[in-house]
């Protein structure tokens, strides 16, 4: 098992897969070290590639104008990034700084397509892993908009 596998394993991307698929996978993922405050993502920016945070931690930002932004979430150790684009090369509607000291694997859709045709349960595994991912984005974010009406409306006898 080399590194790069063995932090597959680790992560939600591991979830479900076998030793040999996670050595498959490690194989074509690269690392990239980021410094605390450098951006692995730009809003705006359109890419191919789907992160997997493996150590630090990194911030969901958005532009708020004027070089600020405001705080959206906090991604940590094994949480995907990118997914969406990943699978629809359209742009980032939101920017990822780093926290902290942070390390990614990436794994670009073009090394990725070149294994689908012979490893077709691992493509499914992957996609099942992305869908959740994205599942897991929209019901916090339901949740929010719900706490968030609740608290301007003061629905429901809260706050």
């Amino acid at each position: 098992m080399n590194d790069a596998a063995n932090l597959v394993l680790q992560s939600s991307l591991g979830t479900e897969l076998l030793q040999e698929e996670a050595d498959l996978l490690g194989s074509l993922m690269t690392v990239r070290e980021l410094a605390d405050g450098e951006f692995l993502i730009s809003e705006g920016m359109a890419d191919d590639t789907l992160h997997v945070l493996v150590e630090g931690k990194l911030e969901v930002v958005k532009s708020t104008g004027a070089d600020e932004f405001a705080s959206l979430a906090i991604l940590r150790e094994g949480d995907l990034a990118g997914e969406l684009s990943f699978v629809d090369g359209e742009p980032h509607t939101v920017g990822l700084r780093a926290l902290c000291r942070s390390q990614v694997l990436c794994l670009t859709r073009s090394d990725f397509e070149g294994i689908v045709a012979d490893n077709p349960q691992l493509v499914y595994k992957l996609m099942r892993t992305v869908a959740r991912s994205a599942h897991h984005i929209v019901h916090r974010m339901n949740y929010e908009f719900v706490e968030l009406s609740n608290y301007i409306f003061k629905q429901h006898g809260r706050y």
